[in-house]
């Protein structure tokens, strides 16, 4: 009986006119989406005693190694008369079939897919977001064939992926298993919007109900699709889809080929800070689309999906995309400049406010992104690539705007990489440095020693005062005790999460984990930050704290903190030249108040 469900199978598969054609074959069934089943069945050509079959160790868009692999089970090989085939685990990701050469290779097992927040497989009785790293095992030897996809889904789903659809509504067609893997299929009850711009398809899909406008979400991203012409000379594809999943439980987003999908909790799309939250991600999936998918540095192509893939520059590959993304917002009239602004401030003073800037360099961030382990430590003593990216890659924009009287900026950088560099070739920093220089008629070495492989100290008054701009505290600020430490209040208990390196809690001796409970021998009553602001900054308070369950104290001197944020505001008096590099910067004219 068994053998007999084989042989149909495999007259299902060969039914399908592109398996005829197509090298690798992949067809998942969902009949089971309740308990998130999914059945995977796999064809591999003929020409193999040996097969080696993975599933990637990372997704593309992370990099981190997951445990991709742990949701396999029912793993089987049989050739094409049905015969079973030997195989062994070689790893955890990885099987090893003993195969015949005369005949195609079959191989099928049960995923288990409830990752959702991952964005890399998750099942319901609802839709299926499929993510190939997650689902669909690959042959390195087999790589580079062609791939078709088949699902086999309730009859009222909708299958949407940015690859080329087959012959049915739930066929996807690629020219080889690095598009697949890049281009997510988003299958199940959602809703489907399609435009035009410039010659080009778009589509909006939208899996779950939330608070969205989509007429609004329609016209800002037909706005952001046309300001790609602002950086680079051409566009990398003819489609492109905006996937989003209005849901709970879930955030973020990940670039893909022509696609990107877009996580976020179902209520918040209206409110307006939310909603800039919104466009901004799809904003900085969208010029992914170039800086990455397009280009990118020498690490990182061609992907080792059973491996790491390390570069120094992944600053530029998600930092510069960060920088890049509120940009385009304000050349494409999305976000107005007292929203910019207010971003910018926000992303500087998290900057200034974090120890890690003064140990860890952007280049060593870069590198170390497959190991950063958050919290606490990587805060003291490591950067981000998005945010420290983000700022850098302004940086070098102002000093190219600045030395060239603003006629060079940061975007004819990326611009030359796009049209030098394109994929499958990756740059380097000697590239990019070149590109710098051939720009410029400078040479940026020492720019790039100071910035990219020190630690930064960027000179944001300079930067800001270059284009007419200061960087100031309000004049209504006034400054209260801090202890510089953060963590949570329950009950009478302050639970220690974060300790500033170097700061007054630092000094006194205090470490994430400890539970305050009074301070100059009166229990906590309130919020720790609430409480200290009975103090005066400069002030000597004794707090009592347990360790390991034994009650401590020790001495604290208070320093102080303003209690409303520098921000970004006017020079009062621009001049022309300022006015000028503002407009060569953003690409509006500076305007008469925000």
């Amino acid at each position: 009986m068994k053998a007999l469900t084989i042989v149909l199978l495999f007259l299902l598969l060969s039914s399908f006119s592109p398996f005829i054609h197509a090298d690798v074959n992949y067809l998942l069934t969902i009949n089971n989406g309740t308990h998130h089943i999914g059945k995977v069945d796999v064809v591999f050509p003929r020409g193999n005693t040996t097969l080696e079959v993975s599933l990637p160790s990372w997704r593309t868009g992370r990099y981190e190694i997951l445990n991709m692999a742990n949701g396999v089970r029912l793993f089987d090989a049989k050739d094409e008369k049905g015969n079973a085939l030997t195989w062994q685990k070689k790893d955890s990701n990885t099987w090893r079939i003993n195969a015949i050469p005369t005949s195609k290779t079959y191989i099928s097992y049960e995923v288990y897919a409830n990752e959702l927040a991952m964005r890399s497989r998750h099942i319901d009785d609802s839709h299926a977001f499929i993510d190939a790293s997650g689902f669909f095992m690959f042959s390195e030897k087999h790589r580079n064939e062609n791939v078709t996809v088949d699902l086999k889904v309730p009859s009222d789903w909708r299958s949407v992926s940015g690859m080329d659809k087959g012959k049915h509504e739930h066929q996807f067609v690629a020219k080889n298993y690095d598009v697949l893997v890049d281009s997510p299929i988003e299958t199940g009850i959602n809703k489907l919007f399609k435009w035009q711009v410039d010659g080009r398809d778009y589509e909006l899909v939208i899996w779950g109900d939330g608070n969205y406008d989509t007429d609004k979400m329609i016209n800002d991203l037909k706005k952001l699709v046309k300001t790609g012409k602002d950086i680079w000379h051409a566009y990398p594809y003819s489609r492109y889809v905006f996937m989003v999943h209005a849901t709970s439980g879930a955030r973020g987003a990940t670039e893909h080929l022509n696609s990107t999908i877009i996580q976020r909790q179902r209520d918040s799309f209206f409110e307006r800070d939310d909603y800039i939250g919104f466009i901004t991600t799809a904003s900085h999936e969208f010029v992914h689309t170039w800086n990455v998918k397009g280009y990118r540095p020498k690490g990182l192509t061609p992907y080792n999906y059973t491996d790491h893939n390390y570069t120094d520059l992944l600053w530029i590959a998600e930092g510069s995309t960060s920088y890049f993304d509120d940009l385009l917002l304000i050349r494409g009239g999305i976000i107005t400049l007292k929203e910019y602004f207010k971003a910018l401030s926000k992303n500087i003073n998290k900057h200034l406010e974090r120890p890690g800037r003064e140990i860890q360099s952007a280049a060593d961030t870069s590198f170390d992104k497959w190991i950063n382990q958050g919290g606490d430590h990587d805060i003291n003593y490591s950067t981000n690539i998005y945010s420290e990216g983000a700022l850098i890659s302004w940086a070098l924009d102002a000093k190219l705007i600045e030395d060239s009287k603003g006629k060079v900026s940061y975007r004819d950088v990326h611009k030359t990489l796009y049209k030098d560099f394109p994929l499958p070739k990756g740059f380097t920093n000697h590239d990019v440095k070149q590109i710098l220089k051939t720009l410029s008629g400078k040479d940026y070495n020492l720019w790039w020693q100071q910035n990219v492989d020190s630690p930064t100290e960027l000179n944001f008054e300079h930067m800001l005062n270059t284009v007419g701009l200061v960087f100031d505290y309000p004049k209504d600020v006034t400054f209260d005790a801090q202890a510089e430490i953060s963590g949570k209040y329950e009950n009478g208990q302050f639970f220690v999460e974060r300790v500033k390196r170097n700061g007054v809690a630092w000094q006194a001796g205090l470490t994430t984990g400890d539970i305050v409970i009074a301070i100059n021998g009166k229990r906590i009553s309130e919020s720790f930050d609430k409480y200290i602001k009975r103090f005066n900054s400069g002030e000597k308070i004794q707090i009592s704290y347990f360790r390991r369950d034994t009650l401590n104290t020790t001495q604290l001197t208070l320093s102080e903190k303003a209690n409303k944020p520098k921000n970004i505001r006017l020079a009062k008096n621009p001049s022309r030249q300022q006015k000028a590099l503002f407009k060569a910067w953003l690409g509006v004219e500076y305007p008469k108040s925000l």
